[in-house]
This record gives C-alpha cells, sequence and structure tokens, in this order.
C-alpha cells in the first residue's frame, strides 16, 4: 500500500495538498504545514498589487467559516525569499496566483516560477474582493488566459474554478483546450455567515466566501461532472475535514484534494490524524494505490431518464428503544410511521420509499427492502 502520488507531473508523498489561504501566506506557516505530513502547499494567493487585509475578517458559522482576506501580505518580490523558505524544507509548493488581464497574470506567472515553484495554480475564482465580476466564468475569456499564462512558463499550470457560475464544465473544458495541466475545485462560495439580530448588522462588514463541510456536496459534485467531462488531472475542494471525505473525493475522480478550514479549526496534528485514516483504510481493504478507487463511484451517477422507478418502502429492521423513536413518527412527511406502543412500525401502504428515515435514523433503525 503506497499513498504517494504523481499529480501533474510532481511526486506527492500523499495526495493531501494544503489550499491557498490563511494557512500558507508565508514559508515559515508552509514549513509547518509540511512538517504535519502534506504531500504539497499552495501559497496564499500572490498578486502585483498588496491589499492590506481588514479586521475581522472570519467568522465561524454552524457549517463552516466565512472569511473576507484577500491576497497576500507580501509584495510579488518578497515572495521569492517565501518560497525558497519553504523548498529548502522538502516543500513541493505550488504558487496561487491572481492578475485581471492575460498579460498580468502571465507575468506574475513567469515571475513565481523564476522564483522555485514547482507549478501554478490560477487563483481566478475568488468570490469576494472584486466579488463576482472577479470570478472568470465566461469560457473564452478563461481559455484566453489560461493559453497566455501556459505559453510563458515551463511549469504545469492548474486551473482553480467556482461553484459561482452557471455551467462549471464549460469553464473546465475551456481550461483544458487552453492547455491546463490540472483543474482544481471548487474555489469558496459567495456567502454572509449571518446577521447579529441585537445590532442589526452582518457578522463581517461585506460578501465572503464560505468554506468547510457545508460546502462540500456542492465540491463533490462539481469535481463529478468536472471529471467525466475532461481528461486531466482533477483535485478536489471542499469541506474535507476526515479520510473519508479524501475518499469520497477520489472516487469522484479527484487525484488530489486540497484542504484548509478543518486544519484551522482542528490544527496540524489533524493532519496526522487524516493520513492515518487513510493508511488504514487502503490496508484494510488491500488497495495498494489510489488509482485503485479513483473514479469508482462515477459508474453509480446516473440521468434521470435512466432511473427506474422501482417499488422500494421502507420497514423497521431494529428495535428502538431510544428517547428520540417517537419523533420518526412526527417527522414522516406522508405519515406512513406509526407508533404502536413502545414500539415503531412503518405503514407500507402509505409509505413512498423517500428514504429520508434511512439516512436520518442515529440508530440505524429503518431500511429499504422491495416492496412485496
Amino acid at each position: 500500500m503506497d499513498l504517494s502520488v504523481n499529480f501533474i507531473g510532481l511526486s506527492l508523498k500523499n495526495p493531501i495538498i494544503i489550499s491557498a489561504g490563511p494557512l500558507t501566506g508565508s514559508g515559515e506557516m508552509m514549513r509547518k504545514a509540511v512538517e504535519a505530513g502534506v504531500g504539497a502547499v499552495v501559497t496564499k494567493t500572490i498578486a502585483n498589487e498588496i491589499r492590506p487585509n481588514v479586521r475581522p475578517r472570519l467568522v465561524k458559522g454552524k457549517g463552516g467559516i466565512q472569511n473576507i482576506e484577500l491576497y497576500s501580505d507580501f509584495s510579488l518580490e518578497e515572495w521569492e525569499n517565501e518560497i525558497a523558505y519553504a523548498k529548502s524544507y522538502g516543500a513541493v509548493v505550488i504558487a496561487n496566483i491572481l492578475g485581471h488581464t492575460p498579460s498580468e497574470i502571465a507575468y506574475i506567472a513567469r515571475t513565481v516560477e523564476g522564483f522555485g515553484a514547482d507549478a501554478l495554480e490560477l487563483g481566478v475564482s475568488c468570490p469576494h474582493g472584486e466579488g463576482l465580476e472577479g470570478v472568470v466564468s465566461e469560457p473564452t475569456e478563461l481559455y484566453n488566459l489560461t493559453k497566455e499564462v501556459v505559453k510563458r512558463v515551463d511549469i504545469p499550470v492548474m486551473v482553480k474554478l467556482s461553484s459561482n457560475v452557471s455551467n462549471i464544465v464549460k469553464l473546465a473544458k475551456a481550461a483544458e483546450e487552453g492547455g491546463a495541466s490540472a483543474i482544481s475545485g471548487i474555489d469558496t462560495v459567495r456567502s454572509i455567515a449571518g446577521v447579529d439580530i441585537e445590532r442589526g448588522k452582518t457578522l463581517l462588514p461585506t460578501y465572503g466566501g464560505y468554506s468547510g463541510p457545508a460546502i462540500r456536496p456542492l465540491g463533490l459534485a462539481a469535481i463529478a461532472s468536472i471529471s467525466q467531462a475532461i481528461n486531466i488531472p482533477v483535485c478536489g475542494i471542499g469541506g474535507i475535514d476526515s479520510a473519508q471525505n479524501v475518499l469520497e473525493y477520489m472516487m469522484l475522480g479527484a487525484s488530489t484534494v486540497q484542504i484548509c478550514t478543518s486544519i484551522m479549526l482542528k490544527g496540524h496534528e489533524h493532519i496526522g490524524k487524516i493520513i492515518k485514516d487513510l493508511e488504514e483504510w487502503m490496508d484494510q481493504h488491500q488497495h495498494k494505490s489510489f488509482q485503485e478507487i479513483r473514479g469508482i463511484a462515477l459508474a453509480s451517477l446516473k440521468s434521470f431518464e435512466e432511473i427506474k422507478v422501482e417499488p422500494y418502502v421502507s420497514r423497521v429492521k431494529n428495535e428502538c428503544n431510544k428517547q428520540c423513536f417517537e419523533q420518526c413518527a412526527k417527522v414522516c412527511i406522508y405519515q406512513a410511521i406509526e407508533k404502536q406502543g413502545s414500539r415503531l412500525q412503518v405503514n407500507q401502504e402509505k409509505c413512498t420509499g423517500c428514504g429520508l428515515c434511512v439516512s436520518m435514523c442515529p440508530n440505524n433503525v429503518f431500511e429499504l427492502v422491495w416492496k412485496e
């Protein structure tokens, strides 16, 4: 069993990459991530312009973190020392860069390549700062931008995409046609984390990007769609908090994954736990490499036209004596779950097989069966 992967020509000891953001804002911060065991790091967004970060700029919500953090605090020239420092500790450094025109981003790309970056990630999809106008959402625009960067550098170019667009697949294809070596996604989701109703003010003073477990379903859907549409590697991002989440992205086509929010909330030691759990799962299932599982879940995805309407209904498979058992009868939208004394039963004439009870019951009481 081997956790190593070859991703866009980079030899990584495992598929875990720290994504661009607060955890990779300096060489010292990237060193800390490398020492925690990650396969690679993506720098905080490098731009021509330094824009001071507001305070406060992070707020934790129930399902993740909203941030209004912008670019790096270092100038473009200062990143030469930061990248060199991280690489001196063995880091594989992917430079996340932002420019507002093809010529500007190509200039930055060529410059950070000269600093020793091993690859590039085009950070063209951040949902705040310039707002949605800053998100490249038109395929021709993205094609031209990608093509110009690829033409100017000799290192691999990955394009980071956002779910804040109408058709992410068209953008992925445009980036591939422009010469991209890989696609990463998704970037954070445009958000307002909440409102302080006592003061009548939003928790942060502008729109931000939401990250964490709440956006994982969006990330999984995007990665599955992209993996089915293109022929270059994909890096999954969004709400990864465990080895299980890593495997979910890989089974939907990702070759590597990027993590940030869970490490911000749980500390760098959480990286070691994810890696250990990955090793144990791969060993238990007798897989020698991630290549054996990459994309295997895609075959289970069907269009609505391909799905047959079959007569499944729910039934009680385990007796339940938990205090919450009455709640099941209350929340069944078809009133098919009935309480009979101290027991639950399913009225299969009322049950439509929606499956909600199976997925929501913490005690594994229900199962779907073929209606006799």
